[in-house]
């Protein structure tokens, strides 16, 4: 109990500083030529009340809180609990291991629907569907963060105070979200508690009649009355629930309506001071239709709700949603445009960075290198083992990236222990740290060269380099325990399986079985390698198969027992850790259409250029990295 009413306490000072102000601005927006009558004060406050009875209290508190991912909410959150469902990802990076997760699985009801499975097929065979999806997504992260950027500016001196807060949260945000909420819920409760209690006072002093509001006549009789003048005013209506996407609806809104309501029934004619002007957002309106059509994605797939329910969710709330979105449409040359075109324009780099990311990731997948190749390093007596650990970074999740031979070819040497490393996004929030790093074997075992898959959620931060090292290491000593054990007393598998968990199997396009277990072998996947080549010359075509042969020249010491070839790693680890980073640049193919080479050679390098480089987001010591160039033709 405690705990709960100290992150409620918390809570106040972060999201409800937004819902406390989203009523300020509502009058001076809907009556923006003055009162004509004072009745129209009574129909627009009943609007007013009866919008954040249906969209902040039913549709968000009592429904879509209920489609939280493990706790997080947001545009994000409803993507990635359908990506967990439905493999509607455009990057193939999707490994059944995934599906092990503690937060990966979402409880469904047993019950099953065939609407439910009609749509899943649907989004996992339809790019067209998938795409749609995708950019709907984008669409409404970037109008958020676009409505934000333009947060209606009043005066100088409110704009110099909003810079300060600005500088002081950005400061302080490193601290945690809780320092943060300390910091500003008493501020905010401040706020509440004096707009409650003039509230009060108004309603006693001028006119306590305006609670006739709650009876919903008013509202007919507004638009009665006004008739496409009372369309137009819902424009300004909306900024009632401009805050909902962060929290939802509480007394103080109530408070500041009655503080307006109740005053200018006496006084109409101060409408223009009653607070400050705002620009109707056609951005929040947007997003809370974006996440209506989430929703209901959701209940049909993923609840496997009742048809005859989601399209009354669908119709009760899509449709006032439209309404609103058409009057403040109605007001797109008087500011409304602003919110978004900076929502297009983020949503454009967005799907470019997507676009030529998934590109990139084809060009490994196609191009990675095959077994063959491998074994041939055993016999080149040009290569060396060196003492120490090197982590080789790559998008790939299965196989070796086609950077590895350009790694060799200007160092002909590898170290006594060689990662293969992937950083993956999981579609959830959190991944447990005991179930982060997932390892493979690269045959032959005597090479000593393993595949790691670490994987994170959205919400996960990357550890620093001597922590990630200590992590990774610990994990590959594990690793090593474990498949030492399962070779030892299990039997002989057949050439086409791995080593596989109980319970968690499942066929793939080609009827092919890999095991949830993080004791796997590389060649265990099975995959066909298609022709490779590189500037080098030094990628061979290839298909997966046990090797059988070995080569003392690559190898820096026969395979002991686990103790001994734990001894081994943590000798390794004493040597030190050296980060391997492939420099790719991303060229569009000579043949291609101008588009295409101004989208990539141009504006997807430009962008990079101008972001954090991979090294700098995971602060790798300068002494440690060692980048390894080569070029993408996409």
């Amino acid at each position: 109990m405690e705990t709960t009413l100290t992150l409620a306490f918390q809570s106040i000072g972060v999201v409800y500083g937004d819902i406390g102000t989203s009523p300020l601005y509502v009058y001076s927006s809907t009556f923006t030529q003055g009162i004509n009558e004072k009745e129209d004060i009574l129909g627009i406050l009943s609007l007013i009340l009866y919008t954040l009875l249906l969209i902040p209290m039913l549709k968000y508190v009592f429904i879509v809180l209920y489609a939280n991912d493990n706790g997080d909410g947001g545009t994000f959150a409803l993507y990635s609990l359908i990506c967990r469902h439905a493999k509607v990802s455009f990057i193939p990076n999707h490994q059944v291991e995934d599906k092990a997760l503690s937060n990966y699985n979402l409880e469904m009801p047993s019950k099953e629907v065939r609407a439910a499975e009609w749509i899943k097929e649907k989004l996992e065979n339809s790019k067209a569907a998938q795409l749609a999806l995708f950019l709907i997504t984008i669409l409404g992260t970037s109008m958020v963060i676009g409505d934000g950027i333009l947060t209606p500016c009043i005066s100088d001196a409110i704009v110099g105070i909003s810079i300060a807060i600005l500088v002081l949260l950005f400061a302080s945000q490193r601290f945690g979200t809780d320092k943060v909420g300390y910091l500003f819920a008493p501020i905010i409760l401040a706020w509440f508690g004096f707009i409650s209690l003039t509230g009060i006072y108004n309603l006693f002093k001028h006119d306590v009649s305006v609670l006739r509001a709650f009876n919903p006549k008013y509202i007919v009789d507004y638009f009665k009355r006004n008739g496409k003048q009372s369309w137009v005013s819902l424009g300004g209506v909306v900024l009632c629930i401009t805050g909902t996407e962060a929290m939802f609806a509480d007394l103080g809104h109530f408070s500041v309506r009655a503080i307006q309501a109740a005053y200018l029934t006496k006084f109409p004619e101060h409408v223009d001071d009653t607070f400050y002007k705002s620009i109707p957002s056609i951005a929040v309106v947007s997003v809370m239709l974006i996440t209506t059509l989430l929703m209901t994605i959701i209940m049909l797939m993923i609840w496997k709700t009742s048809i005859w329910w989601i399209a009354l969710f669908l119709v009760l709330f899509g449709s006032i949603e439209i309404l609103y979105l058409s009057s403040v449409l109605y007001k797109f040359t008087q500011g409304g445009f602003l919110p978004l075109a900076f929502a297009f324009f983020l949503m454009l780099i967005m799907s470019i960075w997507h676009y030529v990311h998934k590109k990139r990731y084809m060009f490994e997948l196609q191009n990675k290198v095959s077994s063959e190749y491998i074994r041939d390093l055993a016999m080149n007596p040009d290569i060396q083992r060196i003492p120490g650990i090197g982590l080789l970074y790559s998008e790939l999740v299965q196989g070796i990236p086609p950077i590895f031979p350009h790694f060799i070819t200007s160092i002909p040497s590898i170290h006594s222990i060689f990662v293969f490393v992937s950083i993956k996004r999981i579609p959830i929030s959190k991944v447990a740290m005991g179930e982060r790093f997932l390892f493979r074997q690269v045959e032959p075992r005597e090479y000593r060269m393993f595949r790691c898959v670490v994987r994170y959620g959205y919400n996960d931060v990357l550890e620093e380099p001597t922590e990630f090292d200590h992590l990774l290491v610990e994990n590959l000593k594990a690793f090593i325990h474990h498949e030492q054990f399962f070779l030892q007393s299990a039997s002989p598998l057949p050439e086409a399986e791995g080593l596989t968990g109980p319970g968690h199997e499942e066929k793939d396009t080609k009827q092919r079985k890999m095991g949830s277990s993080t004791v796997h072998t590389e060649e265990t996947l099975q995959q066909y390698d298609p022709p490779h080549l590189s500037s080098s010359g030094s990628i061979h075509q290839g298909t997966v198969s046990r090797s059988a042969r070995s080569s003392s020249r690559i190898m820096s010491a026969p395979i002991q027992g686990v103790e001994e070839e734990i001894q081994f790693v943590d000798n390794a680890m004493e040597k030190g850790v050296v980060y391997l980073i492939g420099e790719a640049e991303v060229v569009a193919e000579p043949h291609s259409s101008l588009f295409k080479r101004v989208v990539v050679n141009y504006i997807y390098n430009m962008i990079r250029r101008n972001t954090r480089q991979g090294e700098t987001m995971m602060s790798i010591p300068h002494g440690r990295l060692l980048r390894i160039g080569m070029t993408y033709d996409i």
